[in-house]
């Protein structure tokens, strides 16, 4: 972990794929891991869309649930949630990369168009390989924190503030796993980057900060 000044150590991680990290509380939850996470080429940063820790395990509890790697609680908190070895469904219907960042070549642009829905795009972008395509739920960890929407409805709803405690772990969290398993910066998201989801999930999450 970092000492005062931010330098980094790497994180320790067992054969288990669980952190070994004072800072971090191994609460793993096998009904949300999925196959063999064999890469990681990413992270995804979400909220949990309820107003507790609590309330989002209980979640993970049930028979097919999805969930993500970690989970940040209201007090900052940090808990990994599943191994980092196994893959989690916490990505969803993956949006084009190319369109997104408006990099699409002519012939990219014209294939993309002529699908129709997101689960169609979706299952067009998984074809590619990593990075013609955003990382999805076979590459990438997910940190969910605690947080609901608090006005609104469907994909414009208004998600509360994440605060400063949890920024605080998420920045710690991020650059240790960004040093440890060699994930790009870049390679950093919030849900709605990536995915189609509420579009102000995460959008107060900050993980980067001048060290």
């Amino acid at each position: 972990m970092p000492d005062t000044q931010g330098s980094i150590v790497m994180l320790y991680i067992t054969r288990d794929g669980h952190v070994d990290a004072e800072r971090i509380k191994v609460k793993i939850f096998s009904s949300i891991e999925r196959g063999k996470l064999d890469v990681i080429n990413g992270i995804v940063v979400h909220q949990t869309g309820g107003s507790t820790a609590d309330g989002a395990f209980s979640s993970y509890q049930k028979a097919g649930a999805n969930g993500a790697h970690f989970l940040i609680d209201k007090d900052g908190t940090i808990y990994q949630t599943a191994s980092l070895f196994r893959v989690t469904n916490h990505v969803g219907h993956l949006k084009s990369r190319c369109m997104e960042t408006r990099k699409c070549t002519a012939a990219e642009l014209k294939a993309a168009n002529s699908i129709r829905g997101p689960i169609n795009l979706s299952r067009f972008e998984l074809r590619k390989n990593f990075p013609s395509r955003f990382p999805s739920n076979t590459d990438s960890l997910g940190i969910e924190i605690v947080g609901r929407p608090i006005e609104g409805k469907g994909e414009d709803a208004i998600y509360e503030p994440v605060n400063a405690q949890q920024n605080a772990s998420l920045q710690w969290l991020v650059k240790q796993l960004g040093e440890t398993l060699g994930v790009s910066m870049r390679e950093v998201y919030k849900h709605p980057q990536v995915s189609y989801k509420v579009k102000t999930e995460a959008a107060t999450a900050i993980w980067q900060r001048d060290y």
